[in-house]
């Protein structure tokens, strides 16, 4: 699957800084949050794509009212009304962020959110968790042919495979499953990771993970288990008022997760057994058999002359039970290596 230039397992996960609301409706804020991305090693800028109006409704009623979460006692239409990213700065910011060499994407909230992001030009397009059963949105966004990220926060086997099912049907083949909790913040404990690799076995895909909990270490344990994108919502600071500021990441949070991931990318290696490079000088320091005390010629070589001891310049310890019995070819010094060649 491959994203502009960025080949996914190829050995680098695909890290994206997600801005959401956290611009705070500032276009200034929102060039700088790209900046600090690239600036903490993002490969990638992600946006969301909605208006008010195109992603609910303008009611009070009791169905429209947030209950249970960060955001309580908002109306679903005046917590987007704060969030939303203005429409007109995609261009400036896809700019920006083009820029700096990383890949400008975004999460559109209905078909014609699709339709403006294809003028503006994305490689790429995320489906939000709570849109993956949008199967209206799903054949739209198929419709153009291009490589989907879809985050699976609540979604059962059925909805993952039903939305596989609408995007492939019609027209897209890259796809690319992220393991969420839609939870804000999550906890680590909520996480379930190993939920990675079983995305990927189940549907054939890549997956990774896109993470609201407020630390650095459930994304770096993903990678150990598979992970070939990670998402992380990103702030200049979580004192900013954003909707969204408590559970990202700050500048140089965000940086430490990424230096953090490219360790444990290259903890990974490939199978190997017998040792690497590193470690020739280290075999030498493995056990073997050595004369422990002064032997004389013809002396037989016993438990008391004759041990198992470190560094590994004599005899394999499995020669052990062999060698006692033997008699001493010459006289021999403590501290000698046993060899065939000194024993008849």
């Amino acid at each position: 699957m491959k994203i502009n230039n960025f080949e996914l397992g190829k050995g680098k996960t695909f890290i994206i800084a997600e801005l959401s609301a956290n611009h705070n409706q500032n276009l200034d804020v929102a060039i700088e949050l790209i900046q600090k991305a690239h600036w903490a090693g993002a490969d990638a800028i992600k946006i969301q794509t909605y208006r008010p109006d195109t992603i609910t409704i303008d009611s009070d009623k009791d169905y429209f009212m947030l209950k249970d979460t960060i955001w309580k006692g908002q109306t679903l239409y005046n917590l987007y009304e704060k969030a939303y990213t203005p429409w007109e700065w995609t261009q400036n910011l896809k700019e920006e962020a083009n820029k700096l060499g990383m890949i400008f994407f975004s999460s559109p909230f209905d078909v014609t959110a699709v339709d403006f992001l294809e003028n503006v030009g994305v490689p790429v397009y995320k489906v939000a968790s709570f849109e993956i059963t949008d199967h209206i949105l799903l054949k739209k966004i198929a419709h153009t042919g291009k490589p989907v990220i879809v985050s699976t926060g609540m979604a059962s086997l059925g909805d993952i495979a039903s939305a596989i099912k609408v995007l492939k049907e019609n027209g897209c083949q890259d796809i690319a499953l992220l393991k969420c909790t839609s939870s804000y913040p999550a906890k680590p404990e909520q996480a379930n990771l190993i939920t990675i690799p079983n995305l990927a076995e189940t549907f054939g895909v890549f997956s990774g993970l896109s993470d609201h909990t407020l630390g650095i270490e459930v994304p770096v344990v993903s990678v150990a288990l598979g992970a070939k994108i990670i998402e992380k919502h990103f702030t200049l600071s979580r004192d900013n008022g954003s909707p969204d500021d408590s559970f990202s990441l700050e500048p140089h949070e965000f940086k430490q997760m990424v230096e953090s991931v490219r360790i444990a990318e290259k903890t990974l290696g490939t199978v190997t057994y017998g040792g690497v490079d590193s470690e020739t000088s280290s075999k030498k320091l493995r056990r073997s058999l050595f004369f422990v005390k002064d032997v004389q010629k013809g002396e037989i070589l016993t438990k008391d002359n004759v041990k198992s001891i470190r560094p590994g310049h004599g005899l394999h310890t499995k020669y052990y039970d062999s060698v006692l019995g033997y008699q001493a070819r010459f006289n021999i010094e403590r501290g000698t290596p046993v060899d065939w060649k000194l024993i008849d």
